[in-house]
């Protein structure tokens, strides 16, 4: 399989090229050349493992890596979860069903894709005998995945961009306590939306990318969204089979990149009822979605941070497969939005995709309280903004994206519970090492260049 981009002006890459390059060279996103049907396919996989699967799902994309080598990095990937089947579905009623995306090493969803990511790039460095700089921008939960998945890997810098003071401490403590030399957190002034803006202007400059072997650590790197697709594709054969089409996936969203993953599955044979969209109050995606008013607005700081975000990177991937791969119209849509800031549309096959909530931080410790009284269940911030709307769904399965110990705060202040976890505990001790930086290309470019 070769990987094309959604701009449409670059050559085809096979899967280790595109996933190291990260952002393809015309500034758009890479994506399979055709999405394989995998429906029937997928009835097989009812009784794998979760590295099982993935191992078979990964086979149709990863066509450049020999199977054995595949299988070894994907059993590597996920020997550190905490629990058997790294992504338990577990229900709370006959109806409502939580995937527990939390059992990482960095007790967040975006583990899945990263513990992956950093093995594919040892594995790069070693076969091109040359070492990689990766850089990335994080809300929260990604850069602390990210840095953890590349910990200490052999000829890899990591340079992490975080918005300072918008993250919760212990987020932060999860990128600042590593102690390893290859690890440079960089705390940005402004909000996350102004730290990817610096991202993508760095990597637009290709001869700089090049000259030090760059890459995209960001949801803009394909191996991030095809590894999500794995567990819609688990939890959905988990279900009894007499619901998997009536199932409504509800993803908490912020860049997009959770919920597309699903929606890919479903294009390659999951069939479901649908998807929902989640957003916290920085409702872009809601605003889109219910009045086809894609446009940016101020970034508002909540308790559900790592969803404070205006321009979702993956809404691209997203348009291009929606417009009929239309690489052109893709290409002019984006310019249009960077000039203008906004995309305003009544396209039906855009706006029917998916139905989307809006959650403001009121609700969202109301929901953590109401979860708590009638189950007996702890949802973090953020997988709270998913039990919004859902009652007309006749099988709902919510995607919880973090650990509630990670916001100990918010859950303290809904429930009065303290909720703790040992490896957040032992963070506490440690002391914090981050690099001040002004979220413009220049002062990135420098920074990088300082550390070669």
């Amino acid at each position: 399989m070769k990987f094309v981009s959604t701009r449409g002006q670059v050559e085809p890459h096979s899967f280790s090229e595109a996933v190291r390059i990260g952002l393809a060279p015309d500034g758009g996103l890479f994506v399979p050349d055709a999405l394989p049907d995998l429906k029937a396919e997928m009835l097989t996989w009812e009784s794998l493992s979760y590295s099982e699967l993935c191992f078979e799902f990964f086979k149709h994309f990863a066509t450049d890596i020999d199977e054995a080598e595949l299988k070894e990095l994907i059993t590597r990937s996920y020997s550190r979860f905490d629990h058997d089947e790294c992504a338990p579905l577990v229900s709370l009623s006959d109806s409502l069903h939580v995937l527990e995306l939390f059992h990482g090493p960095t007790l967040a969803f975006k583990d899945f894709a990263l513990q992956f990511l950093g093995n594919l790039y040892e594995r790069q460095v070693s076969k091109r005998d040359e070492e990689i700089n990766v850089l990335g921008a994080t809300s929260g939960d990604t850069g602390a995945a990210a840095i953890n998945g590349l910990l200490g890997k052999k000829g890899v810098n990591i340079f992490i961009l975080y918005p300072d003071g918008r993250v919760s401490p212990l987020q932060e403590r999860q990128m600042t306590c590593m102690e390893e030399s290859n690890v440079y957190p960089l705390a940005i002034t402004g909000s996350f939306d102004d730290a990817q803006t610096a991202l993508k202007s760095v990597f637009g400059d290709r001869d700089f990318s090049k000259s030090v072997n760059l890459s995209a650590v960001n949801s803009i790197n394909l191996a991030r969204i095809l590894a999500q697709c794995v567990y819609y594709i688990y939890a959905w054969l988990r279900l009894p089979a007499e619901k998997r089409e009536k199932t409504t996936f509800v993803v908490p969203t912020g860049n997009f990149g959770n919920v597309l993953a699903g929606w890919m599955a479903s294009r390659m044979g999951m069939t479901v009822a649908g998807f929902q969209v989640a957003t916290n109050q920085n409702d872009i995606l809601h605003r889109f979605f219910s009045t086809g008013d894609y446009s940016v607005g101020e970034v508002h700081p909540s308790v559900a941070p790592s969803m404070d975000i205006q321009i979702a990177s993956n809404f691209e991937r997203f348009l291009y497969f929606s417009c009929g791969e239309d690489a052109e119209k893709t290409r002019g849509v984006m310019q249009s939005f960077k000039d203008e800031k906004k995309f305003v549309t009544q396209e039906s096959g855009l706006l029917s995709s998916m139905s989307s909530t809006r959650m403001d931080d009121a609700e969202i410790r109301e929901v953590i309280a109401d979860l708590y009284e009638k189950y007996d269940y702890v949802a973090d911030p953020h997988t709270a903004c998913g039990f919004k709307e859902i009652d007309s769904f006749e099988n709902v399965v919510v995607l919880a994206t973090a650990h509630p110990a990670k916001f100990p705060d918010v859950i303290k202040d809904s429930i009065g519970i303290d909720s703790t976890h040992k490896s957040l505990e032992e963070l506490k001790q440690k002391d914090i090492s981050k690099y001040p930086l002004e979220p413009t290309e220049d002062a990135i470019r420098s920074f990088i260049l300082s550390k070669q």
